[in-house]
């Protein structure tokens, strides 16, 4: 009986550990193992099986392609467009300015079955907060936020999948009462929600005279309140001791409630929430820094934070310093040196290694943090893996010779990110498949070609790159997805014009020269649900 019991004690062990074999996490891990190798594989390609064009913005979340506004919904998963909901064409007044995609939290018990499907988190323009069954658009909540102080605007995750923040839009006076020479002094409203199931945790606002006269922004991120002024100083405090101490009385989302003489019930029309945390007095100061442009990051392991020294002559140059003594860290001091149009950019690597990615015109280098040999006290940063754009046919010879052997002299230079050398646009990470993805561009002419590259997110090896047919121009905005066996690139043009192109991992490998070919092709259209597509 003893070996009997120590065998269950230590299978009990691995289970709390997420050890477990028959557990649904490890046969998940199993199969995306699988499908990276399939993926990695030289005879895989990705197809581009349709396209779509739209006169508005398009969203792309988690398989879910959204259009008009979030009125039209189709899923990118099979290989020809399926509509998973189209409603009928919204009014102005009904215009949604933010949505965030919200899944259930594995392991909890929730109220309502629906609330174990994926649903949409959507702001409209007259402060209603909906949420959206993701896969049919059926409103499964409504909560109307405010109708006196402010216009809400903007949704953000405080922590992930568990705390929401809505934010309003600067707070401005009209223009005749500016003239008049009244003064407003409250900046910006902040509603914070708990998901799943939502309830109200409280209401504040952003004032000039607890804050200052300087704040230009507002953020909450991991139980911080993020204040930002105008000279490039970005200020950090405490979220929940600040909720604690001011908070003047909790609210239940749908009760009644009778506050400063109002009667109503809460989250209902016509009264929304009450602003119910009152800051009377400035909180204490967690860290402050100063910062170009207010850029501000922190992450790594111990704790440090990414910022650019407050002068325009220091644009491109990163301090990397401890969070604990503000030491810049051996090293700490990254530059490109690079000559170009757009800015290079850095940032925490999202795979919580505590590593850091350096993103050039021609050059991505993920760095890491390190103890100091015999000093582990200090930090220095090093080089981890570098991974260099390909500018093997690149000629940029500063003196050429002509036939006559006359000597001549270039006056210019081309810059790092001219569009005829292949230049890095986006940086990402699978988190599932732990890939580095990386789209470079080479335009010449008028024609532009980009390729969408996996790394090993460990070492930075090379292993796929995949070709986008479509043409690239460098001049328009892009956005690149990668979401396992999907490629998705969204594009605007000039004119409000978006277009979709979506990409599937295919293993026919007889078509598969078809696939990554540039020769034009005869295109296919076709009328589904009232709109186009492009096969």
């Amino acid at each position: 009986a003893a070996p009997r019991a120590h065998n269950a004690c230590r299978l009990l062990a691995r289970r709390t550990h997420g050890f477990y074999a028959r557990d649904a996490g490890v046969a998940y891990r199993k199969n995306l193992g699988l499908l990276r190798k399939i993926m990695c594989q030289e005879s895989t390609k990705f197809k581009n099986v349709w396209t779509t064009h739209s006169s508005s913005p398009i969203a792309y979340e988690r398989g879910r392609i959204y259009l008009d506004n979030y009125q039209y919904c189709i899923s990118s998963i099979a290989q020809e467009p399926r509509i998973l909901y189209r409603k009928p064409k919204c009014s102005k007044s009904e215009k949604i300015e933010d949505a965030l995609l919200l899944e259930c939290p594995l392991g909890e018990m929730l109220p309502s079955p629906s609330d174990y499907k994926p649903s949409l988190i959507v702001l409209t323009v007259r402060n209603w907060l909906l949420r959206l069954l993701a896969d049919s658009g059926e409103i499964l909540e409504k909560i109307y936020l405010d109708g006196l102080y402010c216009r809400f605007r903007y949704l953000s995750w405080d922590t992930p999948q568990e705390v929401m923040v809505v934010k309003s839009a600067q707070n401005k006076l009209p223009a005749a009462a500016q003239q008049a020479g009244v003064q407003e002094s409250v900046l910006f409203y902040l509603a914070v929600f708990r998901v799943l199931p939502l309830s109200f945790i409280g209401m504040l606002e952003i004032n000039k005279k607890i804050f200052g006269n300087s704040v230009t922004d507002v953020a909450v991120s991991n139980g911080i309140l993020i204040v930002m002024h105008s000279m490039g100083l970005v200020r950090l405090y405490n979220f929940q001791a600040i909720s604690e101490q001011f908070m003047e009385q909790t609210f239940d989302l749908g009760h009644e409630f009778n506050w400063n003489g109002q009667r109503g019930i809460v989250g209902k029309y016509p009264f929304g929430l009450p602003c119910n945390i009152k800051i009377t007095d400035t909180p204490p100061l967690l860290f402050e820094a100063s910062s170009l442009e207010n850029a501000f990051q922190i992450g790594g392991y111990p704790w440090h934070y990414i910022i650019t020294p407050n002068k325009k002559k220091h644009k491109g140059i990163f301090h990397i310093c401890s969070l604990k003594d503000n030491a810049l860290a051996r090293n700490g001091i990254q530059e490109m040196k690079c000559c170009s149009l757009e800015p290079d950019w850095i940032y925490f690597h999202p795979d919580m290694s505590g590593r850091i990615i350096h993103v050039g015109p021609n050059l991505i280098k993920v760095l890491k943090l390190k103890e100091v040999k015999n000093n582990t006290d200090q930090i220095e940063v090093a080089e981890d893996f570098t991974i260099v754009a390909n500018r093997e046919n690149c000629v940029n010879n500063a003196v050429t010779v002509t036939a006559s052997g006359r000597v001549v002299k270039k006056r210019l230079n081309l810059l790092d990110d001219d569009p005829e050398q292949e230049t890095f646009k986006i940086v990402d990470y699978e988190d599932e498949l732990d890939l580095l993805s990386a789209v470079a561009v080479t335009q010449i002419g008028a024609d532009g070609r980009a390729h969408l590259d996996f790394h090993c997110n460990e070492h930075g090896i090379l292993l796929k790159s995949i070709p986008l047919l479509e043409s690239w121009d460098v001049t328009y905005s892009h956005e690149v997805y990668f979401d396992k066996d999907l490629v998705l690139h969204i594009e605007q043009k000039p004119n409000r014009r978006f277009s979709c192109y979506v990409y599937q991992m295919v293993c026919d490998t007889a078509k598969e020269d078809e696939c990554s070919s540039h020769e034009k092709t005869e295109r296919v259209f076709r009328k589904k649900g009232g709109r186009i597509f492009e096969y």
